[in-house]
């Protein structure tokens, strides 16, 4: 059984920074698509970043380019989301989220941050950035 599970969500003031982490278990890490994706309350949810394990390419919507980095440990099955210079419109639930297959890092790259390519979920952290 295949689990996602985040952490590291808080409370900061703006311009402040935070770390996500997502432990996946019962799961192929190596050469997959994962990523990370938020939600705030009465919006839809939103891609932010995504990775392809393993080789380490990286995907990023243009609204954190800059400010977030997605990494990855393939020896602990875990990927991380660093957030720096946050701003209170990052407010918002952020989930981790895998591809079911690898299908390449072609597929990946075709669309890394698209809910629907995505069938594993995280239960997600809350990360609020306060002005």
């Amino acid at each position: 059984q295949v689990q996602l599970v985040e952490s590291g969500g808080g409370s900061v003031q703006a311009g402040g920074s935070l770390r996500l982490s997502c432990k996946a278990s019962g799961y192929v890490f190596m050469r997959r698509c994962m990523g990370w994706f938020r939600q705030a309350p009465g919006k839809e949810r939103e891609g932010v970043a995504a990775v392809y394990t393993g080789v380490g390419i990286t995907y990023y919507a243009e609204s954190v380019k800059g400010r977030f980095t997605i990494s990855q440990d393939a020896d602990a099955d875990t990927i991380y989301l660093q957030m720096n210079n946050l701003k209170p419109e990052d407010t918002a639930m952020y989930y981790c989220g895998a591809f079911p297959t690898s299908g390449g890092v072609a597929r990946c790259g075709s669309s890394p941050l698209q809910i629907t390519d995505y069938e594993y979920w995280g239960r997600g952290t809350q990360v609020t950035v306060s002005s």
